[in-house]
């Protein structure tokens, strides 16, 4: 069993290295294909397994290089820390190909249970290169970034947004929400504003302005849906991610119906 997994380098040889150890690692791949059996199979949920984890990634990468090189903010493991923006790219990196790894044990306080279980991998994919101080300075950050990616209840003051870096997975975690995430669970059954939502979106990209106007956001998110439906995933989950991010002056997220007329998703709905 092996996953492919494409990580865009450029000249960062630290997260290069990194990944080389997390795509070789054989026990850490069966724990996502276990991820996926818990919340498909069992739970009817959306992904939570490899597929997820890449598309997270690849997002969160993304954001977070626009963010660095518009000098919109400094990454805070280089901000409290002194270290590298190569180093905040492997925060964030890793920080997405954990944040979900507790689903294995269960839905509820699943950021919680993936803090002892990225554990072990954390020492094995920094080793050795980054030295024990650096080790720790990101596995400090990377479970920061875990436990605190779900969206907390509002008057939950323990748990907050600390960090440039987990505000980003947060949003990319969010932002995995085109239809096919949804597909198999609503194939075997599963019909609710989560599933019917989560069809309606077609396609999520994310955009740089490249001279932004007075009072204009320099991240734009077009997300295109089939059906109005696709709002609940937008209202509900996409918002209070940027919202509580720290980083919601820099997105600008716009939803679009495509088509004269909207797709019909289901037929009936019964209680």
């Amino acid at each position: 069993m092996s996953y492919v997994f494409n990580i865009p380098y450029r000249s960062n040889a630290k997260l290069k290295q990194v990944m080389e150890r997390i795509k070789e690692d054989k026990k850490l791949q069966t724990y996502w294909k276990c991820s996926n059996v818990m919340a498909i199979e069992r739970m009817g949920y959306t992904d939570h397994g490899p597929t997820h984890v890449k598309i997270v990634s690849n997002i969160a990468l993304r954001l977070l290089r626009i963010i660095i090189e518009k000098k919109l903010t400094t990454p805070s493991i280089v901000e409290n820390y002194k270290m590298q923006n190569d180093d905040a790219e492997v925060v964030v990196i890793l920080a997405a190909i954990f944040h979900d790894l507790g689903m294995i044990v269960q839905r509820y306080h699943h950021e919680k249970y993936s803090v002892p279980l990225a554990l072990e991998f954390l020492e094995k994919c920094l080793t050795p290169t980054y030295n024990e101080e650096q080790q720790a300075i990101i596995t400090s950050e990377v479970l920061h970034a875990i436990v605190s990616h779900e969206q907390p209840p509002s008057n939950d003051q323990n748990h907050k947004i600390l960090t440039i870096e987990v505000g980003i997975v947060g949003i990319a975690d969010a932002l995995d929400m085109e239809a096919g995430r949804a597909r198999i669970p609503f194939q075997a059954g599963k019909i609710d504003i989560h599933a019917v939502s989560a069809l309606s979106i077609e396609k999520v990209e994310v955009e740089c302005s490249e001279n932004p106007k007075d009072g204009e956001k320099p991240i734009n998110i077009k997300i295109k849906m089939s059906n109005s439906a696709g709002v609940f995933q937008i209202d509900e989950l996409l918002k209070p991610r940027i919202v509580n991010s720290g980083l919601e002056h820099f997105f600008h997220v716009i939803a679009e119906i495509t088509g004269e007329k909207e797709n019909r998703i289901i037929e009936k709905f019964e209680i």
